[in-house]
């Protein structure tokens, strides 16, 4: 499983979104209009991020029960 480049994607994109929470979280806190217009903008990217990796988990999850 560990070998299979789909999960190595998934996982990335999961990371990926790990990442962009954690600077749009650390943006908004440090307060100021220009840093919650950013912070609002990371949080958007960060929703068609995670809707990526879900998809890529559960195209995983598909092809795994598929016996490819």
């Amino acid at each position: 499983m560990l070998n299979d480049p789909l999960f190595i994607i998934a996982a990335i994109a999961c990371l990926g979104v790990l990442v962009i929470l954690i600077l749009g979280i650390g943006t908004f806190g440090k307060g100021g209009e220009g840093s919650a217009k950013r912070s609002n903008k990371l949080m958007q990217y960060r929703i068609y991020a995670q809707a990526l990796a879900v998809a890529l988990i559960l195209l995983f999850v598909w092809m795994r029960k598929m016996g490819a």
